[in-house]
Order: C-alpha cells, then sequence, then structure tokens
C-alpha cells in the first residue's frame, strides 16, 4: 500500500527565496499541493509539475478534509500556510481532523511567520519579551482579545498584532490602541509592515498615538514597542538590557 502521508508547511510571508530549504523539499516530494486561492498563487510558478487543489476563506475544514482525501489515495500532500503553519496556521486543525484518518502521517515544516518577517523589515523590536495577539474575532470573542491587550499591555510586553482590520472590523485597531494606552504611553514606539516580502512592501514607524489613526489592511502586521523601544537611525530597536552599551 502507498505511503499516505500530509506535510503541513509553513511558506514564510510569501517570496520563494524566504521559504526553508525543508519547506522546498516538502513542496517537491509532493504530487499534491493544497492551500488557500492566496497562498496557491505564491508558489504555483516553482512547482508547475504538481497539482493543486484550493479552497476559499473560512473553508478551512473542507480544505484539510480534501488534503486527508487525497492523501488516501496514496498522494503525498502538501498542506501550505502563509508564515508559520503553527502560528495562526493549519497545523492544528489538520491534527484535530487526523482523528478521522488514523493511517496518514502528519509531518509539520515550520516557516517564517509574519512577526519575523516584519521585525526584521522594522529594524529589531523583538529584541525581548513580546507576544502575539490577532484581533480578529471570528473565533476568538472580542472580550477575551480586549483581555489579551490589556493584560499584554500592563505587564509591559512588544506585542505585535495579527489580522488587525478587515471591511467588518475596520475600527479594531482603533480600539485596539485606546485599550493598549491604558497602560502604555502615547508615545511608545510602534511600526507597521504591509505585503511583508511581497510586491508592494511597504513599512512606517510611529508613536502608539499616531498608530490609532493610522489605516491598515488584512495584510499588514503590526507591532507596538514595549516601555524601553526607541528608534535607532530609522528602525525599530527594543533593548534587551546589556550592560556598558
Amino acid at each position: 500500500m502507498s505511503k499516505q502521508k500530509i506535510y503541513v508547511v509553513g511558506i514564510g510571508p510569501g517570496a520563494y527565496q524566504e521559504m526553508t530549504g525543508a519547506a522546498v523539499a516538502a513542496l517537491e516530494q509532493s504530487d499534491v499541493i493544497v492551500g488557500y486561492t492566496v497562498y496557491i498563487d505564491l508558489v504555483k510558478e516553482h512547482f508547475s509539475d504538481k497539482a493543486f487543489l484550493t479552497t476559499p476563506m473560512r473553508k478551512e475544514v473542507d480544505r484539510c478534509v480534501m488534503a486527508f482525501e487525497e492523501a488516501k489515495k496514496g498522494q503525498t500532500v502538501s498542506m501550505i500556510c502563509s508564515g508559520d503553519a503553527g502560528v495562526y496556521g493549519m497545523a492544528g486543525l489538520i491534527y484535530e481532523i487526523s482523528e478521522r484518518y488514523p493511517d496518514v502521517e502528519i509531518e509539520i515544516i515550520p516557516g517564517v511567520t509574519a512577526a519575523i518577517g516584519g521585525a526584521s523589515v522594522l529594524g529589531a523590536p523583538l529584541i525581548h519579551d513580546f507576544c502575539l495577539i490577532s484581533l480578529s474575532d471570528l473565533l476568538t470573542p472580542w472580550e477575551k482579545i480586549q483581555a489579551r491587550l490589556l493584560g499584554a499591555s500592563q505587564a509591559d510586553f512588544v506585542i505585535c498584532l495579527y489580522n488587525p482590520s478587515s471591511h467588518k472590523r475596520h475600527d479594531y485597531l482603533q480600539k485596539a490602541c485606546d485599550l493598549m494606552m491604558t497602560y502604555k504611553s502615547p508615545d511608545t514606539v510602534c511600526g507597521i509592515v504591509s505585503n511583508i516580502a511581497r510586491e508592494g512592501e511597504n513599512s512606517r514607524i510611529m508613536t502608539l498615538k499616531e498608530l490609532r489613526d493610522t489605516k491598515v489592511d488584512m495584510f499588514t502586521t503590526v507591532f507596538i514597542g514595549n516601555s524601553q523601544t526607541k528608534v535607532i537611525n530609522g528602525k525599530m530597536v527594543t533593548p534587551r538590557g546589556y550592560k556598558d552599551v
């Protein structure tokens, strides 16, 4: 019987050169690549000999079932995610659905998540303790997101925000900034990066007060510094605390 296997592959921010060697190898070894339409478009030209299957956004369960059904046929399948498969990616859902498919082997291939990719563009904002918070309330109640924002701000974490805005959530970043300013200074150094490692990449550094009134989209990652974060030569830097610097 043919081996039944699914790779869950983090393809990084989007550019081929940002993918890990292990990610490239997994895709090369696969017969079928499954993913959200936008992510398939990012890899298609580099793996043109593969079969591709897509589903639109919010069809994540269908996408995972599709991957398992292909693996059951003896195909080696890669389920691709932007960034890292284990950070707001498909790794967890694949494992949940795998209970229905006990004969299918799963291997997770890590990738460069948006926090890491965006940090490299801005400078060095994540050098000290930081946390990731998604502002999407599709799967998490806003009350819980609000509590996390307040807790992380009070603890003086650097905060990286995923999914900061959408058509239905156009004012969520503004709400988040108001919450964070309960404990963070309005002058806290912040940064945004859009389209990380893709065409149209751009970044800006600003204060938390300025961030509050900044328009962002779902392809933007937002960084809010801690009380020590500063700007050095136009870059956002959070000191680790080394002496004699």
